[in-house]
């Protein structure tokens, strides 16, 4: 779930706010001025403590320029001092900057420092100065969703899109507070929430997908070129840290060891395709067995940090299905961690799989568990599509894939809980 980077500072000084201190400090107005223009300048090429010292010497020289404290706030809550940004918005409110844009900051920086109720004080405040104010909307939702009222926070996620209908990390906020919704136990209430989503923005990839999920409604045979495409850049910073510290993710240890278990990784001598690879996570894993190492994935994001590993010999921007279709007997071993679950039925992209394949070469994927007894494939609130074993069976033997092993296990934590996977690992003859 993203926060939106502080928005424009106002601007910036008033001349009054000088003109207070101009009597008392004669020539030095002019230089506060400049350092404050040097800082302003620091701050936006991101020298965070270098703007820092250049706000305090401003300040030095004329302690109510009120701008001067609000944007050392800024650069302090880019610098994680959450409590010292706390002080300098409070220091440009009291030097009379009564401005939606620093109760804004204050309040997000009191939320930084775990100061809930002061934080939603001045989201309040800003909000009635400033009544549209999309990030604020965006900002206080994060803090709701945070204290567990999730109705608050989706009702201010959808006033945040009603000012910014095409804000695509407001959308990904609110997809991510009817999840919690529907994992809470409160499925009509997220589906309604989710149906006023769907309507009131229909051509929205997120909407659509994760709507109508949370909805009810018939899924597509597959998310989305577009959904997934920014969902993924979107979530590309944190990716890494996100699964690997935080959900305990496994996927790539899990094909690894079946490749490796079943003697095809030996030898540095294999052309192999990660397919969905985001940022690499497999890379390690597999550049020892490959003579060549390619990458796919659909998101730029992904791929630039897949690139800064050094790993692969080729990384490229594509659909997985069209990619694989355009190269035929192209590899000897094709890993799929975690990417076969945003498609539902998974007959075509095995099919193309299997064609991309040498005689003789592997493909390794892990899927969510969905239990026998009902649909072969469905798509749950998170956006994700689970399969019956029974699906798979029947999908890679339509393939002409014969399996190698085929075992249930645990791919990772997701609201505390284990994410039931099946490892799958076929040939081709």
């Amino acid at each position: 779930m993203s926060e939106p980077s502080d928005p424009p500072r106002p601007p910036s000084p008033r001349p009054g706010l000088l003109a207070r201190g101009a009597g008392r400090l004669g020539g030095l107005a002019a230089q506060a001025m400049r350092l404050y223009a040097e800082a302003n300048v620091l701050a936006a090429d991101g020298l965070a403590a270098e703007a820092e010292a250049a706000y305090r010497r401003t300040l030095a020289l004329n302690p109510r320029f009120a701008e001067a404290h609000n944007n050392l706030g800024n650069v302090l809550r880019a610098l994680g001092r959450a409590e010292e940004a706390v002080a300098a918005y409070r220091e440009a409110l009291a030097c009379g900057l009564d401005h939606p844009l620093v109760h804004y900051n204050l309040a997000s920086a009191l939320k930084a420092a775990g100061d809930a109720a002061s934080a939603e004080r001045h989201f309040r405040r800003a909000l009635v100065e400033e009544p549209a104010y999309a990030e604020a909307f965006n900002n206080f939702a994060n803090l709701l969703r945070d204290c567990d009222r999730l109705t608050e926070s989706a009702t201010a996620y959808r006033r945040a899109l009603t000012l910014r209908p095409d804000w695509d990390e407001a959308h990904d906020n609110l997809s991510g507070a009817l999840y919690l919704l529907y994992e809470a136990g409160r499925h009509e209430e997220a589906a309604c929430f989710a149906k006023l989503w769907l309507r009131d923005h229909p051509d929205h990839p997120v909407a659509r997908h994760i709507g109508a999920a949370i909805a009810g409604l018939d899924a597509n045979e597959r998310a989305s070129d577009a959904y997934v495409r920014q969902v993924f850049d979107l979530f590309a910073e944190e990716f890494d840290d996100k699964l690997l510290g935080e959900l305990g993710y496994r996927a790539p240890t899990l094909l690894a060891e079946a490749v490796r278990e079943a003697g095809i990784a030996g030898g540095a001598n294999l052309d192999v395709l990660d397919a969905g690879c985001g940022t690499g996570l497999c890379g390690p894993l597999l550049r020892g067995a490959a003579r060549t190492l390619v990458g796919v994935d659909l998101s730029p994001g992904m791929l630039e940090r897949a690139a800064a590993r050094g790993l692969y010999d080729a990384l490229e921007e594509a659909e997985l299905g069209a990619f694989l279709s355009e190269r035929p007997t192209a590899f000897d071993l094709i890993v799929a961690a975690d990417v076969l679950c945003y498609f539902g039925a998974l007959d075509g992209v095995l099919a193309q799989a299997a064609a991309a394949l040498r005689p003789g070469g592997s493909l390794a994927f892990t899927v969510e568990r969905l239990e026998e007894g009902g649909a072969p494939w469905r798509v749950g609130p998170h956006g994700r599509y689970a399969h019956t074993e029974g699906h798979l069976r029947d999908a890679l033997g339509a393939a002409g894939l014969a399996i190698l092993s085929l075992a249930p296990d645990t791919l990772r934590h997701e609201s505390g809980a284990p994410v039931a996977g099946l490892v799958v690992l076929a040939a081709r003859p």
